[in-house]
């Protein structure tokens, strides 16, 4: 029985176009600026978000620390959501290696912070008391809840905010691309009022590996300095960066087909007795449902159950689990793990 993974949009493959690609790919050192492969990926990339420049990084991660570093110095305060990607799942470096410290704000259902609550949290720069806030950090699509997105409009009200006390914003955009087609806009439109924003090209896109980091010049060429003290000048990575060009050529418009996939996953689960979920807050491919400890068990004995009868899901929080659709998972993936979830939490209920 083979296993349908929907533990993360990471595990896709590169497609056959990417290898060729890849296999092809004209190189040069890509630290004294020689790789044309990067460079024209980094322009692209630049271009598609409304952006001067961009900058290739190795993931996510580390685009995000880097944000961080250049915008931060030690002693000054970064704010974000309290269920920011940044702070659960980096283990620490924006706050370890920029010295600024983290002020968290709410996020709502859909992962959005909003503009009162910035407000509230950002600091009087006057005041020799406290910490400066010089960044606010936002995620579009949101990870931890449901892929939530945010509207240009939501954009800009945080980053008014934040503008007029002296804080630039960063937009962890890991999954940008998810957002622009759920909300039927140019990536451009999320992004135009952030100073930077991140994004992957390892998840949805397909890509074997990488991020880009993209803002103003000024920002990139601060930035591009700090890629190399984190150790991120990969010399001869236009073999890589050729996959990026790829799919911001051919893989953006077909993110529309996960969405469905996911609602229609979420709509199914929802009909399982012991898991719960509510469909209509699901609006790009990320389900995240809860399962009931007193009729199913505790979440980690569902995940392993599940692995068990072939269908492999990742831990969001305590009872908490999360499925992602991707490029691997077609429609008839989603009714067969569906059927498979439901059998695992009918022979768990009649054990618990």
């Amino acid at each position: 029985m083979a296993a349908i993974d929907l533990r993360s949009d990471t595990i896709t493959h590169p497609t056959d176009e990417m290898r060729r690609a890849m296999a092809a790919a004209e190189v040069g050192d890509d630290v004294f600026g020689e790789d044309p492969t990067i460079n024209a990926l980094q322009e692209r990339a630049a271009e598609m978000l409304g952006q001067e420049a961009g900058l290739l990084t190795a993931s996510g991660t580390m685009s995000n620390l880097i944000a961080a570093l250049t915008w931060c110095s030690r002693g000054d305060e970064m704010v974000m959501g309290q269920e920011a990607h940044m702070f659960w799942n980096e283990s620490g470096g924006p706050t370890a290696l920029s010295g600024a410290q983290v002020r968290l704000v709410p996020n709502d259902a859909n992962g959005k912070i909003s503009a009162a609550d910035v407000q509230a949290a950002v600091r009087d720069a006057t005041n020799i008391h406290v910490p400066a806030t010089t960044l606010v950090c936002l995620e579009n699509t949101h990870n931890r809840c449901s892929g939530g997105v945010m509207t240009p409009q939501d954009t800009r009200e945080v980053v008014d905010v934040a503008h007029a006390a002296g804080a630039a914003v960063h937009l962890d955009g890991a999954r940008i691309f998810n957002a622009a087609v759920a909300l039927e806009v140019p990536a451009a439109e999320l992004t135009r009022d952030v100073d930077d924003v991140s994004f992957c090209l390892s998840k949805a896109l397909s890509c074997p590996v990488g991020s880009v980091l993209c803002g103003s010049q000024d920002f990139i060429t601060r930035a591009r300095k700090w890629r190399k003290m984190v150790g991120g000048g990969m010399r001869q990575a236009g073999v890589l960066a050729a996959a990026g060009v790829v799919a911001l050529d051919t893989m953006v418009e077909r993110l529309a087909d996960d969405h469905p996939n996911a609602r229609r996953l979420a709509a199914g689960l929802a009909n399982i007795d012991g898991l719960t979920v509510d469909p209509d807050s699901i609006h790009t491919n990320i389900v995240i449902f809860e399962v009931d400890r007193e009729k199913v068990g505790d979440a980690r004995q569902v995940i392993a159950a599940l692995r068990e009868d072939g269908v492999l899901v990742s831990h969001s929080r305590e009872q908490s689990l999360r499925m992602v659709t991707h490029r691997h998972v077609t429609s008839d993936d989603v009714e067969e793990a569906l059927s498979r979830v439901n059998a695992t939490i009918r022979r768990l209920a009649a054990s618990a």
